[in-house]
């Protein structure tokens, strides 16, 4: 699935991105493409487990892959 968020004012990319998240099955991946490199989203995919790789486009916007990985439950 391709997000496109480029255009939107804060949050709305985020918001966009993390509802679109929640509706992945692991293994499943995200891409979002921003006007701006998502700070904030980082540290919020960090808490939640995400696996996510970063590019620089051309157009100076942003692509994101942002992978689900695998439950834990150890605890």
């Amino acid at each position: 699935m391709i997000l496109d968020n480029r255009g939107l004012e804060p949050p709305q990319p985020m918001m966009r991105t993390l509802t679109a998240l929640a509706k992945l099955k692991k293994g499943e991946t995200l891409k979002i493409i921003n006007d701006r490199r998502p700070m904030f989203l980082f540290e919020e995919l960090d808490d939640l487990g995400y696996t996510y790789q970063t590019q620089k486009r051309s157009d100076g916007s942003y692509e994101i892959t942002i992978e689900k990985k695998d439950d834990d439950d150890d605890g």
